[in-house]
């Protein structure tokens, strides 16, 4: 799609290019002049152009593709809904992905505007994004991730009321934070706040 729409711009420019090359070929004297008249200045034939120019009908060269803004938007458009689809998908997020939800309690998806989805919450600390990012995708250092590397040692929550440390118990269970959270992506970074240690390197999750 991007390259039709280079294509069809590109056409045009020659186009353009080539109606301007006949009209200085006729005569060498022939020339533009550029006039830079703001329309404060209410000139007469300014209002004719600016009239005559709204009221012009461009005819496209392939249907719904008027104008570069558009097909740039169609493209992005295409894009996102892909990622969309994609991110459905359990093996591709991640299988301990972490599920959270919007001001609408709706599920967060994938969103390359203002920020993204998840990164508007946290944008204000670098720490919190990255404690955050750790425990969304639950790659962090608590017992059950390092478990994956190291079989033979103890990788019990400090809190001594759970076999393994795990994000669940954390955020649901351990005495040793202030488990007031939901779903809510907000309510989480709250937590996040509350709780320093949650999440982050430190002697009492190493």
């Amino acid at each position: 799609m991007q390259h039709i729409a280079s294509l069809i711009h590109e056409l045009q420019s020659i186009a353009i290019l080539k109606e301007l090359r006949e009209f200085f070929n006729k005569d060498p004297s022939n020339s533009i002049i550029f006039w830079d008249c703001p329309s404060d200045n209410k000139w007469p034939l300014h209002s004719i152009v600016n009239k005559e120019s709204k009221e012009f009908n461009l005819t496209p060269l392939l249907l719904c593709k008027s104008s570069w803004g558009f097909e740039r938007k169609s493209e992005c458009d295409n894009i996102l809904k892909q990622w969309k689809m994609i991110f459905q998908a359990s093996d591709d997020k991640g299988r301990h992905f972490l599920d959270l939800l919007n001001n609408n309690l709706c599920p967060i998806e994938p969103s390359y505007t203002k920020g993204g989805s998840w990164i508007k919450y946290f944008r204000h600390s670098n720490l919190l994004c990255v404690r955050a990012t750790r425990a969304i995708v639950n790659h962090t250092p608590i017992g059950e991730y390092c478990l994956c590397f190291f079989y033979n040692k103890d990788f019990s929550c400090p809190c001594s009321n759970y076999l393994i440390e795990t994000r669940h118990h954390i955020l649901h269970d351990c005495r040793r934070f202030n488990n007031y959270w939901n779903l809510r992506c907000d309510t989480f970074m709250l937590f996040l706040e509350f709780n320093k240690n949650a999440f982050s390197f430190g002697e009492s999750i190493t």
